[in-house]
């Protein structure tokens, strides 16, 4: 789930917060800090523009370095750490691309099977057709099967004050989310467009379901995270807490980014299950695509496959692949990688194409900072 991409109701103008952010604490390792002066400033302004906190870390050829600004509880003034967990949203579905692609190279599914094969029944209504839609089509966001969380009722309910603390533990089965997505018309007919759907990657987790016979999140959890010791990463399913240690999360839950500021930590994640579910920190983003990109999780052609990209329509200097987005910043380089939205949290994670220079950060608030400004930073030095 990206709650970022809702933008009716998160605008994308940035406000100061309060005097309580006035000086925000910045925390590094001096031994490693050469080459990430820009970074650091891009990671004071985002406080300085209405972010309660960031964390990052960053790893190159010199070794890794971590940073924080501002603070995780606004009520005790309680700092940001390096190892803070947090709600990575959209990231999720870098995970839940690899482990398909995963059971590709098995030769337990093909790419290019249909959805109805693997899901049968599940996509129809109001011109959906799952015997028309591919697995790929899921993963590179052209199935047009519509995004459950632009309902206008699922926003109302779950984005905004009243609804949202009414509604927050709420335990709606997939099939509950798939259902909104089939009660509207498709946004259009397979491969001849492309529009970012959570639903496609509920379908995709469904469909790790059907074909391994476990949970998706531990299908996550047996082929990603144990082989590469990701302490701090995890599918929380229906559990409303994040783990310590941790910072609080804020909102606005409202359609503008002015007015009170709301503690939005503890929710149903499963909410967004395959397209937002899942809980890390930056030191295992980083160790996660570094592991991707450089070859570790996927055989080549599959890692050929995940990076076969078609063009955003949203983002003019970004291109779309399976689970993957592929950024071309003002300095040529190119990254790869993805953002995560959800309540009270705004993550990214890239890395270069070949793995050996990474970034992953998060902000503790979800209506200000500018994400884009800390990438340039730390891969073009302004």
């Amino acid at each position: 789930m990206n709650v970022r991409v809702r933008t009716t109701l998160v605008a994308a103008t940035a406000v100061a917060l309060s005097a309580a952010l006035a000086g925000p604490a910045i925390a590094a390792t001096p031994a490693t800090d050469a080459g990430h002066d820009a970074t650091r400033r891009a990671v004071e302004a985002a406080v300085k523009d209405g972010v309660p906190g960031v964390t990052l870390t960053a790893k190159d050829a010199h070794g890794s370095w971590s940073t924080t600004a501002g603070v995780g509880n606004l009520r005790t003034g309680e700092p940001r750490s390096a190892q803070d967990r947090y709600r990575a949203g959209s990231i999720t579905k870098t995970f839940v691309a690899t482990v398909l692609l995963q059971l590709e190279a098995e030769g337990r599914l093909s790419l290019d099977d249909k959805v109805e094969k693997w899901l049968p029944g599940a996509v129809r209504g109001n011109g959906h057709d799952g015997r028309a839609i591919t697995l790929r089509q899921l993963l590179n966001h052209t199935s047009g099967v519509f995004n459950y969380t632009r309902d206008d009722t699922f926003g109302r309910t779950y984005f905004l004050k009243d609804g949202f603390f009414k509604h927050r533990y709420d335990r709606k089965t997939p099939a509950d989310l798939l259902a909104i997505a089939m009660s509207h018309k498709p946004d259009f007919e397979p491969g001849t467009s492309w529009s970012y759907s959570n639903t496609n990657y509920l379908l995709a987790a469904l469909v790790i379901e059907k074909a391994t016979g476990h949970s998706y999140g531990a299908e996550i959890r047996r082929r990603v995270i144990d082989p590469l010791h990701l302490a701090a990463t995890s599918v929380p399913g229906t559990r409303v807490t994040v783990p310590h240690p941790s910072s609080r999360a804020y909102s606005k839950l409202a359609e503008s980014t002015t007015g009170p500021t709301y503690d939005v930590t503890t929710l149903n994640p499963a909410l967004a299950y395959g397209s937002g579910e899942m809980i890390s920190d930056s030191a295992d983003l980083v160790r996660f695509y570094r592991a991707l990109l450089g070859g570790r999780l996927l055989p080549p052609h599959q890692l050929k496959e995940m990076k076969t990209t078609v063009k955003a329509d949203a983002a003019p200097h970004a291109r779309y692949g399976l689970g993957l987005i592929d950024r071309t910043l003002s300095c040529g380089v190119h990254v790869w990688g993805h953002d995560g939205g959800i309540h009270g949290s705004t993550s990214s994670a890239v890395t270069t194409a070949d793995g050996r220079h990474s970034l992953a950060f998060n902000f503790n608030g979800d209506w200000s900072g500018n994400s884009d400004a800390v990438i340039e930073a730390e891969f073009c030095g302004k």
